[in-house]
């Protein structure tokens, strides 16, 4: 048995290793931990734009209507602040080290992002009514903000996104994470997705970087829009090239259906449960999966 002498030696040897610099981004000593986007401050934000977004539906307390305007300026205030300071934090953590730079890039970034909410409010609005539209279990839009996955997942995403089409980097990956780890739907914030967007269930839903989706899309739980196979450079990193599908408009995909590749389905296209697709698919299709082996059936708690 190790005395605490033995003990101490073995920790101080541990510590010495865990901090030591290091150059090669293989290594996870993350002595730029200051530099990196705080998560509790993006947990911040996400409430923020969740009760401006929805407004009336996740106010702390009664908000009147007389005040709401006051209260709105307050958060978007707030907004502003969290973006502009994690913004500057992700550019340092991707390489930008010029500070006066940096701070003038990470504050223009922050003024056209909230200038560009009420866009965002509005496609939100559309991903809620199109799940009433193809649910007849939805009695109202408030019960699919307040109990739906797709008013999470796409408040995440559409956020998320708008980032990324500003040339953020890290931040809007861990907005999507966060949407991910909560509802188990994985939507890459660099995926295009068109208006009236709809998922039932979701659970299990991947959308790929390159996915292009049109606009009143519905996927049901467990669909992949994913990559059939990917190129490599001379140094044998994976090269960042369009490899997920296009999903054009009104298209609706049932459970458990893997879309792989840059392949395209053609609007107005029902694809079934259970499909597994590499190839493109014309408007108007109707792709279901082929039919199964015959198979002796089995009663009263036969086996296999």
């Amino acid at each position: 048995m190790m005395d605490r002498k033995q003990i101490g030696v073995i920790i101080r040897d541990a510590t010495l290793k865990l901090t030591e610099s290091c150059d090669n981004e293989r290594r996870l000593a993350l002595s730029r931990h200051s530099t990196m986007p705080a998560v509790t401050m993006i947990s911040e934000l996400m409430v923020l734009l969740r009760r401006l977004l929805f407004p009336g539906y996740f106010d702390n307390g009664h908000v009147i209507e007389e005040a709401r305007l006051h209260h709105v300026g307050v958060d978007l205030e707030q907004v502003f602040m969290i973006v502009r300071k994690q913004v500057a934090s992700a550019l340092v953590f991707a390489g930008f080290r010029d500070d006066e730079e940096r701070c003038v890039e990470a504050k223009d970034i922050a003024v056209q992002f909230v200038n560009g909410l009420p866009a965002i409010r509005d496609l939100l609005l559309t991903d809620i009514e199109a799940v009433s539209l193809n649910d007849p279990a939805v009695t109202s839009l408030s019960e699919v903000i307040f109990g739906y996955p797709v008013s999470t997942v796409m408040l995440h995403y559409r956020v998320a996104h708008a980032l990324h089409l500003l040339g953020v980097p890290i931040l809007p990956r861990i907005i999507t994470e966060m949407a991910h780890s909560t509802t188990g739907v994985d939507i890459h914030p660099a995926a295009t997705i068109g208006e009236y967007f709809a998922i039932d269930h979701g659970t299990g839903i991947v959308i790929g970087a390159t996915s292009i989706i049109g606009n009143h899309v519905m996927l049901y739980q467990g669909v992949t829009l994913g990559a059939r196979n990917f190129e490599h450079d001379e140094t044998g990193r994976p090269i960042d090239l369009p490899r997920h599908p296009i999903i054009e408009d009104r298209v609706v995909v049932y459970s458990n259906t893997s879309i792989l590749g840059r392949i395209t389905i053609g609007h107005d296209s029902v694809i079934g449960g259970n499909v597994w697709l590499t190839r493109d698919v014309p408007p108007h299709s109707r792709v279901i999966q082929g039919r199964p082996i015959e198979q002796p059936m089995y009663s009263d708690g036969a086996g296999i």
